[in-house]
């Protein structure tokens, strides 16, 4: 990252955690992570604002501070593996690459996912790996993860999906409720699931299937 982007990267994360506090490793990954990169360029201009953006195939790219406050509701410290059900642009998962050993994105429109895989492999991120499927399938293959973060809203959590979260790990979604959409906390204990509503929000929802 040159110099100019870095300030811009660390002025970004400042803005953050004057609206959200975050913990200084959280704080450091948004400073250390190309926000531009994963912008489309007619909106290069805007990389550093806290809005959402749109990008292709109807979807958009979340605001860095939606991306911080998720990062910091995963409670990441001390985890090693996560998997993230929709890569998007892939900003979430560069932020995350830097909390984790392992990062796992599952995206189910292809034309994103191979955006996304040409942006880490430009940054020389080299710890995300990306799969192009339903993300409500989850990873098996690589499971348990310590940490699951949905980045489009669900009606509600498959039970594979928890399945594939480990005893004492924690989910983060955006759950439809009434026309609403609550972020919210899903601690795995034993076989019981502990629920906590964080705070209102307005993702893209999840769809079904993957798309060419």
């Amino acid at each position: 990252m040159n110099r100019i982007t870095a300030t811009k990267t660390a002025r970004l994360a400042e803005e953050c955690h004057n609206k959200f506090a975050l913990s200084k490793e959280v704080k450091n990954a948004i400073a250390s992570t190309n926000r531009e990169a994963f912008v489309p360029m007619g909106f290069k201009h805007n990389a550093y604002k806290l809005d959402a953006l749109p990008m292709g195939s109807a979807q958009w790219i979340s605001s860095p501070l939606t991306v911080a406050k998720m990062t910091e509701y995963l409670e990441p410290h001390g985890a090693d593996r996560v998997l993230e059900i929709g890569c998007g642009s892939g900003y979430q998962a560069a932020v995350l690459s830097h909390m984790f050993r392992g990062v796992f994105t599952i995206e189910r429109i292809e034309s994103l996912m191979l955006e996304a895989k040409s942006r880490f492999r430009e940054l020389k991120i080299n710890n995300i790996h990306t799969r192009t499927d339903d993300g409500q399938n989850g990873w098996i293959q690589y499971a348990p993860y310590d940490r699951i973060l949905f980045s489009a809203s669900a009606k509600e959590i498959p039970q594979k999906i928890f399945e594939q979260l480990r005893d004492g790990g924690v989910l983060v979604a955006p759950m439809e409720n009434g026309g609403k959409q609550i972020i919210t906390r899903f601690k795995k204990n034993g076989s019981t699931i502990v629920k906590t509503e964080l705070e209102s929000c307005d993702f893209v929802p999840i769809l079904n299937g993957v798309q060419k």
